[in-house]
């Protein structure tokens, strides 16, 4: 079943010119990319977009990481997009991710892991709508 899911490529991928590379392996993948725009988050939308972590010793960080420089957020689209691309992202620390996964290709530490995905369908659609209207991903 086609279905959207949304990424995130981050400030340490996109301080070093990886969005093109990251995009080549998300497209070898089968997903397609239906919207993409490099933005430079606002710490209100990085403290709402990670809020589900605000209790987590490591929020402040990731706040603070996440909006230290521009990153490109995307809407893919493909068959199983969710759990496709969570598959191609690979493992969180990048030292248990899979061969030929983003993380493994790219990834600095758990930290500066390169990409976020959604996790479910539900927060897919949430996640999509903190930047991007429906016009945007049209057709």
């Amino acid at each position: 079943m086609t279905e959207r899911t949304f990424s995130i490529i981050k400030p340490d991928a996109t301080a070093r010119n990886l969005t093109g590379k990251i995009n080549a392996v998300i497209e070898d993948a089968g997903l397609r990319i239906v919207a993409q725009r490099r933005i430079r988050m606002t710490r209100t939308q990085a403290e709402k977009f990670y809020e589900v972590h605000k209790e987590r010793p490591f929020y402040g960080e990731l706040v603070d990481f996440m909006t230290s420089g521009p990153v490109v957020v995307q809407v893919l689209e493909g068959d199983g997009a969710v759990a496709k691309y969570r598959e191609v992202m690979g493992a969180t620390n990048p030292e248990q991710a899979a061969a030929g996964t983003i993380r493994k290709l790219f990834a600095v530490n758990v930290g500066e892991n390169s990409v976020h995905g959604s996790d479910s369908a539900d927060n897919a659609k949430l996640e999509i709508a903190q930047f991007f209207t429906d016009a945007d991903i049209a057709g």
